[in-house]
């Protein structure tokens, strides 16, 4: 079938916004690339927005290397039409409105996925809130619920409450029933995650988190993206048999920790990061987020926080807003629309 039936026009270059070289975020350049095409079981969306995510930092300053055969452009997630399906692809159309996990490719005006890992935009919710759900969204249910295994009734901590890992996270523990505890850096960013459903909101510049969770029980799951330091005092904010599953590091990798304590206590220690994992597990994830959290969008009973967007040809100034900190929730990156 040509491009002009089930796949609809399509023209050969798109604009992009690739990394010149590793470095700051002066790195991000606006550039041409030839329009992607999508391959057996992929669709091709036209994107509207983009999220803005800490590994999209990364691997512009050279820390985080696409997996093989991936987009070097930046980019995990994003919103649109769908604009071209290839073989094997039977639940999406072309113009139907997604959002989609992507293996990179997202700063740019067309991208190609796994149609397993698009989802359809939310009933009540825009492009741009939309586009800000897949990358946080896949993250924290993977971990917090399929990996930590959160119950309702339990204390769970999460550090970063005010960004959009946390404040997902925050809106999802609270719905489900949990009692949230987590840290930020002002008191407008812990009011900000009381609003959404934080019992106690600590800024981590005046408080010891490790001394209010054993004050409190400890946690039974702390969810954190910190590292470094963080490491043994997180094992330590612990309650018995409690789980921590560590996210990235912000501050290092490395640490060390005595394992007699995690021994005693019979606490459990994991983790994961998204990108690597196989196109069936992210497939699963996308699954059971439609079937379990997708209705809570529609709802409204949780929604994605925002805090900016900036237009595709300004990436650079969204990671400097990004490695500021001063946001609070998520930043997009305009495409179209």
């Amino acid at each position: 079938m040509n491009e002009e039936g089930r796949n609809g026009p399509m023209s050969d270059r798109m604009n992009a916004v690739e990394i010149k070289a590793p470095g700051g975020p002066e790195a991000l350049r606006l550039g041409q690339r030839p329009l992607p095409r999508p391959g057996q079981g992929q669709i091709a969306i036209r994107l509207h927005y983009a999220g803005v995510n800490r590994p999209d930092a990364l691997q512009r300053a050279g820390k985080y290397n696409p997996p093989p055969g991936a987009s070097d452009l930046p980019g995990l997630e994003g919103a649109g039409e769908v604009a071209a399906v290839g073989p094997g692809v039977t639940r999406w159309s072309v113009g139907d409105r997604v959002c989609a996990l992507l293996p990179g490719g997202g700063y740019a005006e067309q991208v190609v996925c796994n149609a397993d890992h698009a989802l359809p935009v939310p009933e009540g919710l825009d492009m741009k809130q939309a586009a800000c759900l897949p990358e946080t969204f896949f993250t924290v249910w993977s971990n917090v619920f399929m990996r930590g295994g959160l119950q309702a009734g339990e204390r769970f901590l999460v550090h970063g409450g005010s960004s959009g890992i946390g404040t997902t996270a925050i809106q999802l523990a609270h719905t489900r029933g949990a009692r949230v505890f987590t840290t930020a850096g002002s008191a407008e960013k812990c009011a900000a995650c009381r609003e959404l459903g934080a019992e106690v909101a600590l800024n981590y510049r005046e408080e010891d988190f490790v001394e209010v969770l054993r004050e409190a029980g400890g946690a039974h799951l702390i969810l954190d993206m910190v590292g470094g330091s963080y490491l043994p005092r997180n094992v330590k904010a612990l309650a018995d048999d409690g789980r921590l599953v560590q996210i990235a590091f912000l501050t290092g990798p490395k640490v060390e920790l005595n394992f007699a304590e995690v021994m005693m206590r019979r606490l459990t220690i994991t983790g994961s990061t998204l990108r690597p994992q196989s196109d069936l597990a992210k497939a699963r994830i996308a699954r059971a987020l439609e079937r379990e959290v997708w209705p809570l969008l529609a709802a409204g009973r949780i929604a994605p926080v925002m805090d900016s967007e900036f237009p595709l040809a300004e990436a650079a100034k969204a990671h400097e807003r990004m490695e500021s900190s001063a946001h609070i929730g998520k930043i997009v990156l305009r495409i179209a629309g």
